[in-house]
């Protein structure tokens, strides 16, 4: 599943994926806008078939944020 999430932020972060870290910060580390964080939530929600409330995407700050709660909500491919 990290893999995925590493995948999906680099894509819309364009940083290298070794920077992708479970402590990297997604505005502040990643360069991540708000726009980006909608669209990887979209993408996150199409590729591990959850859908993530606007009050669930305030508690992502960091990418291991998203993975616990991906792990917690994933639909089990």
């Amino acid at each position: 599943m990290f893999e995925k999430i590493v995948s999906i932020l680099q894509e819309y972060s364009g940083e290298d994926k070794s920077l992708i870290v479970p402590e990297a910060r997604l505005t502040a580390d990643l360069g991540l806008n708000s726009l980006d964080v909608i669209s990887i939530v979209v993408a996150f929600e199409d590729e591990f078939g959850v859908e993530i409330s606007n009050e669930d995407l305030r508690t992502f700050q960091r990418v291991s944020d998203i993975e616990a709660y991906l792990e917690q909500h994933a639909a089990r491919r």
